[in-house]
């Protein structure tokens, strides 16, 4: 009974991921058209841009505040509509204040999200004694390649944007709102006479100190990734002659690669334990931007994004269970700090690859986001603390297999 009440947690969390996925995607994807919709200059768009992930970085240390009193599951069962409203709010303004408030209101909730819903994976993974957590990423990955999808469709017919999102969210939406009645988390809070949550010391328990090596990580992968997002198109269009239509490609093939890489993931840590599949994606990683940097021609960049894809994408997931062993006994507070910097990645990374491609060279900028994934491999050794790595041979002794 445990068993399959855990395999509905997993399954529903799961669709939570890929609904995330799809909505986050749907945005990203339709910059173009949300400027022209509500004529937004070219000056004034990064300050909305930039607003996002600190609205989102604000959402996720609250939710750190707000699980010391209710459970995760109740903050992803809410928060999770809001990102969908807020996204039909943006297709359906007219007004450069409508789509300020909908934008906010989206940053707000999409950290609430993002925090809860890998505070939830790392406490079902701590509960299957083994790694899943790529999986849920994975299910992210497939969810963004869909929502990319829908977005090329739009452009593609010119619809609004509201032709466009609604239809998503009518399906997404009570899907996930329904499938919230099976969220599970792995590991049973106490409660107090009002059914609070307990807290569980955690301001004390979670060293920031100890922290600091995968807060560098998760913004470290994050730079790797919004390069390959913002600048993968520009790169193959103006510094290796691509056609406008072949520089699309390179994003679709990263998100291919790592839905790929993701979906085997699991296996891998679970074979050869999480500090080796880290270093050996921090590697691949590096190795793809050294790829792109030194690139003669478009097709030798895809196969360094190619490299991207498969090295980048174990990281991140890695670096949110690592942090759930480092603080078994508070797990939550740890993700919740940790997500902040998921965020900061972002808000760092195509700035920062943008001016070193206008004051040097966009083949220059590409090393330094390859430095910094490599540096990785400085700080593999805090993903795997020997008394709890999961799956293989590492795993926890009388471990029921729920899978």
């Amino acid at each position: 009974m445990k068993d399959a009440r855990l395999r509905h947690g997993r399954a529903s969390l799961a669709l939570s991921f890929f609904v995330q996925g799809v909505t986050f995607a749907l945005l990203v994807t339709r910059i173009p058209a949300i400027q022209d919709r509500y004529g937004i200059s070219d000056g004034l768009l990064p300050v909305f841009l930039a607003a996002v992930p600190i609205l989102a970085g604000v959402g996720s240390v609250v939710t750190e505040k707000v699980v010391a009193r209710v459970r995760p599951g109740v903050v992803l069962r809410w928060a999770q509509p809001v990102v969908l409203l807020a996204l039909l709010g943006v297709g359906a303004g007219s007004e450069l204040w409508q789509a300020a408030v909908a934008l906010g209101v989206f940053g707000l909730s999409v950290g609430a999200l993002d925090a809860s819903m890998n505070m939830m994976g790392v406490s079902l993974q701590r509960a299957y004694g083994r790694s899943i957590m790529l999986g849920f990423h994975a299910a992210y990955s497939l969810g963004g390649i869909a929502g990319a999808s829908l977005a090329w469709a739009g452009a593609h017919w010119d619809l609004t944007l509201l032709v466009s999102y609604l239809p998503a969210v009518v399906v997404l939406l009570p899907a996930a709102f329904i499938g919230s009645r099976w969220y599970v988390e792995g590991v049973e809070r106490k409660t107090d006479g009002e059914g609070q949550r307990e807290e569980v010391s955690a301001g004390a328990a979670v060293s920031f100190k100890l922290l600091m090596p995968l807060c560098l990580v998760m913004s470290f992968a994050y730079i790797g990734d919004s390069t390959v997002s913002n600048w993968s198109a520009k790169y193959l269009q103006d510094v290796l002659g691509s056609s406008e239509q072949l520089s699309t490609v390179p994003y679709n093939v990263y998100m291919v690669t790592t839905l790929l890489g993701r979906a085997g993931g699991d296996f891998g840590v679970r074979r050869f334990g999480a500090v080796t599949v880290v270093r050996f994606g921090s590697v691949l990683a590096a190795a793809g931007f050294g790829v792109v940097a030194v690139a003669s021609g478009a097709w030798i960049g895809m196969l360094g994004f190619t490299m991207l894809g498969l090295g980048l994408c174990v990281i991140v997931p890695q670096t949110f269970a690592a942090a759930g062993r480092m603080f078994p006994g508070a797990s939550d507070t740890a993700v919740a700090r940790l997500n902040v910097f998921n965020y900061v990645g972002f808000l760092v990374g195509s700035p920062l690859v943008g001016a070193l491609g206008d004051v040097w060279s966009y083949r220059g900028a590409m090393l330094v986001p390859m430095v910094l994934v490599l540096a990785t491999l400085v700080y593999a050794k805090s993903f795997g603390p020997e008394p709890a790595r999961y799956g293989g041979g590492h795993e926890r002794p009388r471990t029921v297999d729920v899978g």
